[in-house]
């Protein structure tokens, strides 16, 4: 079980920076109350607990690799009086398998450039969402990387890593019944997209 591509976690400091809101982000790409959500590779929770905010009091599975960022989320989520994260240990790619029932939404921040088998991970993001369900991909805009800076210093993945909107949506659409229902630019680095069954 080896992580994507060039997906490490950032301290919240640096999150912060990029985004300051997180709730609003999640809004802004569709996220309401009574979706149940999955957010692939979840980390410390960023956006996992602020999701969990919106949707309650459904649930959000908050899926990663590592033990030590489900422990801190664990301990982020108790300290916020969060009762909907379900931290959940595992790969991924075989997503349905680890989650207890569908979901309407499924999360990706950060991580679409690093997937070396997009077409495998993707059959996998369909499984586990319900009919009518959302895929919400948030990735860096394809920049060079000396141009994506955050406090002063080169961000995100490598220049040759990142995909553009368009490169996003070919390999989503091309691999699943998935369509994209919309676009959100997400300043400073970013983007954001909207796929729906």
């Amino acid at each position: 079980m080896d992580r994507f591509q060039n997906t490490g976690q950032p301290d919240w400091d640096w999150w912060g920076r990029l985004w300051p809101t997180p709730a609003d982000t999640l809004r802004r790409l569709g996220l309401e109350r009574g979706d149940r959500t999955v957010e692939i590779g979840c980390g410390n929770g960023y956006f996992a607990l602020p999701a969990a905010r919106i949707v309650d009091p459904e649930p959000v599975y908050a899926v990663d690799l590592d033990e030590s960022l489900l422990d801190e989320l664990t301990t982020l989520a108790d300290e916020q009086e969060i009762d909907a994260v379900v931290p959940i240990r595992g790969d991924a790619r075989d997503l349905a398998l680890h989650l207890p029932e569908s979901v309407d939404v499924a999360i990706l921040a950060n991580a679409f450039h690093g997937i070396d088998d997009r077409a495998g991970f993707l059959a996998g993001v369909v499984d586990a969402l319900a009919p009518g369900g959302r895929f919400v991909v948030i990735n860096w805009q394809a920049r060079p990387r000396a141009e994506t800076t955050v406090g002063g210093e080169p961000r995100g993945p490598p220049t040759d890593l990142r995909i553009s909107p368009d490169e996003t949506r070919a390999a989503v659409e091309s691999a699943t019944d998935l369509r994209l229902a919309r676009e959100v630019d997400l300043p400073p680095y970013h983007y954001g997209l909207v796929f729906e069954r």
